[in-house]
């Protein structure tokens, strides 16, 4: 069992559950998760992973709130790096290619920022939902590896389909959660 799977299964399921409740609390856990996310299928060491993932929480909290005009579209961005970052794992079947990964998850992190930017509130409560469960699965992963690790690197075909329904599964739970939030947050100004 690897503790430092349960400091990135915690930070993962607040990102999923919670991270639509606050701007500043999407930004952060979305950039420490893209950090991991991004170190992690590049064969990073634990301390190092989590130093990135730190430095990358304090970069994207710091590019948020320079950039409040276009704050949105940047954490948008910045979940979508970590969605584009879990997909990678998913598909990249240990790999490990450093350009593509980098490439895959720019893309992603592009277009989901435009939608967040575009569609607002139930974009990001979406896109938190899908980067925390990635990264919430990966911190399970990484606590129980001889059990769960293939959550993290599936290897054979039916653990990539295991492995993304959960993540589809963990990500709904989080989402009708976060959009409860938003509703009760709404009525209640009203």
């Amino acid at each position: 069992m690897d503790g430092s799977g349960l400091g990135v299964l915690a930070v993962g399921l607040v990102l999923c559950f919670l991270g639509v409740r606050s701007l500043h609390l999407a930004v952060v856990t979305s950039g420490f998760a893209l950090g991991w996310l991004l170190a992690e299928p590049l064969g990073a060491s634990v301390l190092t992973a989590f130093l990135i993932a730190v430095a990358a929480a304090i970069a994207a909290w710091v590019l948020a709130v320079f950039v409040f005009r276009t704050a949105l579209f940047f954490v948008g961005a910045i979940c979508g790096g970590v969605i584009g970052a879990k997909l990678f794992g998913l598909l990249e079947q240990g790999s490990g290619n450093v350009v593509l990964a980098v490439l895959f998850v720019l893309a992603s992190a592009f277009v989901v920022g435009i939608a967040v930017q575009r569609f607002r509130h139930g974009m990001l409560s979406l896109a938190c939902a899908l980067g925390g469960a990635g990264l919430a699965l990966s911190g399970l992963a990484r606590t129980f590896p001889e059990v769960l690790g293939f959550l993290r690197y599936p290897q054979l075909p039916w653990q990539s389909v295991v492995a993304t329904a959960g993540w589809l599964a963990l990500a709904w739970a989080g989402w009708v959660v976060q959009r409860r939030v938003v509703r009760d947050r709404q009525e209640s100004q009203s």
